[in-house]
């Protein structure tokens, strides 16, 4: 009578290929998620700190708050989303008369998110993972 073939004692080793896609896995999972806010999501930051330069928007804010100007970013309470940041910037150029095309609008806003604001660029956790075992 023949006996059955016993399983090897410690399961086959994965490639080292495998291993170092797993281990740059593990490490994306650890690193945090930087959530650019939908709205900003397509705009040109180039053009965005071209207006800005172009329009003397920094001399404009020093007239109106004094100082260097960034007393003029983060008012108390009424800039507190995207979508407020993006408006008054649209109310500057109005008000300005800068005749900026709205991507122009979101462009600027998008160089002041990042610069002053940073909504959505503070690092998000990242969702678990369940592991294997």
């Amino acid at each position: 009578m023949r006996l059955p073939a016993r399983p090897p004692l410690t399961p086959p080793r994965p490639t080292v290929r495998r291993a170092a896609a797993a281990l740059w896995g593990a490490a994306a999972l650890a690193m945090p998620v930087l959530a650019t806010p939908e709205i900003f999501r397509d705009a040109d930051l180039p053009l965005g700190e071209q207006l800005i330069k172009e329009h003397a928007c920094a001399a404009c804010h020093v007239r109106r708050v004094g100082g260097d100007g960034s007393a003029i970013y983060r008012p108390q309470g009424r800039i507190n989303t995207p979508g407020a940041l993006r408006g008054m910037v649209d109310l500057c150029s109005v008000e300005l008369k800068l005749s900026l095309f709205p991507e122009e609008v979101t462009s600027v806003a998008a160089v002041l998110n990042r610069d002053h604001y940073r909504f959505g660029l503070t690092p998000q956790p990242r969702p678990q993972v369940p592991r294997q075992p």
